[in-house]
């Protein structure tokens, strides 16, 4: 079985947001599953106000966009996976085909609570690859993260972080 994600890497002066998700035990990007007639970029949007009690602005990095009446464009991934995901309770092995988005904080608040557990939090770059792969962080959002950066992706904001 498949199911369709939507991830939000959220970037701010050179640093990361990442959260700590319980159930896995790893510190993640903000994201979850797509809700009946929601798009992928909808989704980002949504999980990271969930998640985190930011609004986002995806960053676009389009070749075209098309605005017509049969057909418009959204908001094209950084990346896409395919993730396996193991059982759990009572869920089986299944897969989550994730749309991957860079974004950049426009408003909201931190959510205070999960900042003062200290399961939400930014992360520099070097940070980040300090963390335990597969232990404390999979693999790959060390290589996602790194690959941001290397990017010199434009995420320098005035944005208050709390």
């Amino acid at each position: 079985m498949r199911q369709f994600t939507a991830t939000a890497y959220i970037l701010n002066e050179n640093q990361v947001l990442l959260h700590f998700h319980a159930k896995l035990g790893k510190w993640l990007p903000p994201g979850g599953h797509l809700e009946k007639d929601e798009t992928p970029p909808e989704c980002a949007i949504r999980e990271t106000k969930e998640e985190t009690g930011l609004d986002i602005e995806l960053i676009q990095d389009e070749h075209l966009w098309v605005n017509r009446w049969n057909a418009t464009s959204f908001e094209r991934p950084f990346l896409c996976l395919l993730e396996n995901i193991p059982p759990y309770q009572d869920q089986p092995a299944h897969q989550h085909i994730d749309f991957i988005y860079l974004a950049k904080p426009i408003g909201g608040c931190l959510d205070p609570i999960a900042v003062a557990a200290n399961c939400l939090r930014w992360f520099t770059l070097d940070e980040a690859l300090s963390l335990k792969p597969d232990e404390a962080i999979f693999a790959e959002t060390q290589q996602t993260i790194q690959a941001i950066f290397n990017r010199k992706v434009e995420f320098k904001t005035s944005f208050s972080r709390i």
